[in-house]
């Protein structure tokens, strides 16, 4: 079963800056599965408001960059470099 998730615009009061969220997605790049949501932000090198911290880790979810292992820590899934690079092998099968 396939679960979908869909961002809710309805109730948030701050939206990000573009730096900003440049700034959590290099943070989460370099520390991989290091930290829980909470522990996460408390060490980001920019102060900023949870609710904004939690609207960014929502965004990059509905955007599949990013995902929560079952022991709740953040990691990077995105690369689409290294995903170029599968989907031309030959020898590997797709499935259309």
């Amino acid at each position: 079963m396939k679960q979908e998730l869909v961002m809710e615009t309805g109730n948030i009061l701050r939206y990000p800056r573009l730096d900003t969220v440049l700034m959590v997605e290099e943070f989460i790049k370099k520390h991989d599965g290091e930290f829980k949501k909470r522990k996460f932000w408390e060490s980001l090198p920019k102060k900023m408001m949870y609710q904004t911290f939690c609207v960014i880790i929502d965004y990059l979810l509905y955007s599949g960059k990013i995902s929560i292992d079952a022991e709740g820590k953040l990691g990077w899934i995105y690369y689409p470099e290294l995903a170029r690079k599968y989907y031309a092998r030959k020898d590997l099968g797709r499935r259309t």
